[in-house]
């Protein structure tokens, strides 16, 4: 598995609707790309001009919604992750 280093987040992806508010069942080109994802590792966070680290605002098995673009996809096992900067993540779902 991969640590994050600095202030980046390992996520799982979670699975694109395939079903409209309607019912209606959406092809996969017509499927928006998800943007929620499960917090798998998480690094130790931002180094401060002090040398303090700031501590992460996620931690493991956090549900995220994070930027439509953010992060980098990675490849790890044949599984499929992003690793996203702090700052790309929006909410923390409760």
């Amino acid at each position: 598995m991969l640590q994050p280093l600095n202030d980046r987040v390992l996520v799982k992806p979670l699975d694109a609707e395939e079903k409209s508010a309607g019912g209606i069942i959406l092809p996969q080109t017509a499927q928006e790309r998800p943007r929620e994802g499960k917090v798998v590792a998480v690094g130790p966070g931002r180094m401060l001009d002090s040398g303090d680290r700031q501590a992460m605002s996620v931690k493991v098995d956090d549900v995220i919604v994070y930027t439509e673009y953010g992060g980098t996809e990675v490849k790890v096992d044949g599984e499929e992750y992003l690793l996203v900067d702090e700052g790309s993540i929006l909410a923390v779902k409760a």
